[in-house]
């Protein structure tokens, strides 16, 4: 597993982290600040642009990031069902996400700051996904078994951690988010691309992110 590179590059996206922008802190601190966000949409042509754009990283101490987290899981709390969401999804390119832990106990939701997956495993699973983002679509996609996380939390504390099966598939989706990369459009993306089918997932009934 090489891993040096990897948290070298996290190491240095922490360092240059870039302060949120007037217009970023405007999204931020529009309306009450413990409602939900609007959850962006690919049927607006400005939302759409957003969530195409690629996301960078965000000061954890900043306490403009703290009400971004908390708005955020307002904004997910508010949707049928929905078990992650990204920054990108609330109007901010920034790497912040929210994910429903499956593989933990009471399956909590928790927040991830500057997230990088590190490692993934070749071993694949095939399983169905949505988007809160995109209305009326779903369809079925490869995502690695097993991860490799690292991330730090809103007091600047790195963590690395395994992630295994549906939560995986979870972050992964909303990674792929703080990227720009739409499940509308990861087939024509990965079209080329071969993996090692497996039947994994315990939670496919879960299809919303």
């Amino acid at each position: 597993m090489k891993k040096l590179p990897v948290l070298l590059i996290f190491f240095i996206g922490l360092i240059n982290a870039q302060k949120l922008t007037p217009t970023e802190l405007s999204v931020i601190n529009q309306g009450e600040i413990n409602s939900a966000l609007p959850i962006y949409q690919t049927t607006d042509a400005h939302q759409h642009k957003t969530l195409l754009s690629f996301s960078t990283e965000i000061d954890p101490l900043d306490s403009n990031t703290a009400v971004l987290v908390k708005r955020m899981k307002e904004s997910l709390l508010s949707t049928d069902g929905g078990v992650g969401i990204a920054a990108p999804q609330v109007g901010i390119n920034r790497k912040v996400i929210w994910v429903q832990r499956f593989d933990k106990e009471g399956t909590p939701l928790e927040y991830f700051i500057n997230p990088v997956i590190a490692w993934k495993s070749d071993v694949q699973n095939l399983g169905p996904e949505g988007d809160l983002s995109i209305p009326d679509f779903r369809d079925q996609f490869y995502r690695s078994k097993v991860i490799q996380l690292e991330y730090v939390d809103l007091k600047g504390q790195k963590y690395s951690e395994i992630v295994e099966g549906f939560t995986a598939v979870i972050f992964q989706h909303e990674i792929d988010h703080l990227f720009g990369i739409l499940i509308s459009d990861k087939k024509e993306k990965e079209k080329n691309d071969s993996y090692k089918k497996v039947d994994a997932y315990q939670k496919s009934d879960l299809s919303r992110r």
